[in-house]
């Protein structure tokens, strides 16, 4: 077994749904659902992370809000081990128990320009969860915004100033220092890099891994740029269409894919070899809708490697290796290309 394996677990999903109404006529009636998180499951262990990738509307970000609680899940557990109450299903949680619950779970959103409001300083923005939920004020408010803009590479003579006045790295770090605010467990990080530069995101990143390494926090980390996957997580979990098609290990996932879809999200990877000749792998077709997947395996559509009862049957997500989980019927005959296999 592994260390990420080994290590006991913060959070645990549990077959989880999130389904929305489809409405239609005067009486409004239910005439179907848009599957957005079709029964997905994963683990992440006490102070690692897990990477949460696929295409736009794979269900990423609604997982997100699912684990948080800001959406009620249709179905399933999502089982958060807090350090006071011990394991929590956030699912079926009351509101006081919510309300503990998220002062050690906190999100961190993509557009930081978004997510803080522009007429607040920083001192407000950063010291509003010390306020409501900690009462401070005054004096030992300042110290502790002063401690987090430290924290995060900021200056604390920047809490008088408004985020209009900084870059997008400096709003993001900004936000960063807000959800460390109530010294969470867990944080779940939305695309918290996309909308920065490319140099910006590395500082962002590894600021994100700096601050894992000394508050010992759990990351559950949700994005579509594999590279930037790669960089930051323990293990992946690959989403196409509301479900986990793929489960593993980063290393193992990015070196040693079992399912086509995960093949061709690799096969978008930059090399760092500008001789390096890249064999790009072009899906066919649009993405299935939610609310319309066709039959059997969802990918099948999309998928050279195609046969008829991946339109008939759906695979399972199954253990494969140890540790290594895969929804493919032919995942243990399939030879899929990985990162590292590249002509030159």
């Amino acid at each position: 077994m592994t260390d990420y394996q080994n290590t006991e677990p913060i959070l645990e999903v549990r077959g989880l749904k999130q389904y929305f109404p489809i409405t239609k006529g005067l009486l409004r009636k239910v005439a179907g659902y848009v599957k957005a998180v079709d029964g997905i499951s994963f683990t992440v262990p006490r102070g690692k992370t897990m990477g949460l990738v696929g295409e736009s509307g794979c269900g990423k970000t609604t997982t997100g809000h699912c684990v948080m609680r800001g959406l009620k899940p249709t179905e399933g557990e999502i089982i958060f081990h807090d350090q006071d109450l011990g394991a929590v299903d956030v699912a079926k949680a009351d509101k006081q128990t919510l309300r503990h619950v998220r002062r050690n779970m906190q999100m961190v959103f993509q557009d930081p320009g978004a997510s803080l409001n522009p007429r607040m300083t920083l001192l407000d923005i950063v010291g509003e969860p010390l306020v409501v939920n900690n009462n401070l004020r005054g004096k030992e408010l300042e110290d502790r915004v002063a401690e987090l803009l430290e924290l995060v590479g900021l200056l604390p003579d920047y809490m008088r100033r408004f985020p209009h006045a900084f870059s997008g790295g400096q709003r993001q770090r900004i936000s960063v220092a807000r959800a460390l605010a109530l010294n969470p467990q867990f944080i779940i990080a939305d695309e918290p890099v996309s909308a920065l530069d490319v140099s910006i995101q590395a500082q962002t990143l590894n600021l994100l891994k700096s601050l894992q390494k000394r508050l010992h926090l759990s990351y559950l980390f949700i994005a579509h740029d594999l590279s930037v996957v790669e960089h930051i997580s323990d293990a992946v979990a690959v989403m196409y269409v509301g479900k986990v098609v793929e489960r593993a290990e980063t290393e193992t996932l990015y070196h040693d894919p079992l399912h086509p879809y995960t093949e061709a999200l690799l096969s978008s990877v930059p090399k760092p070899d500008p001789q390096a000749e890249k064999e790009r792998i072009v899906l066919e077709g649009e993405v299935p809708s939610p609310a319309n997947p066709p039959s059997g395996c969802y990918f099948h559509p999309r998928c050279s490697y195609a046969q008829d009862i991946c339109s008939q049957e759906e695979p399972p997500l199954r253990e494969i290796e140890p540790g290594h989980f895969a929804a493919c019927h032919f995942a243990e005959e399939l030879t899929l290309r990985g990162v590292t296999e590249i002509k030159i």
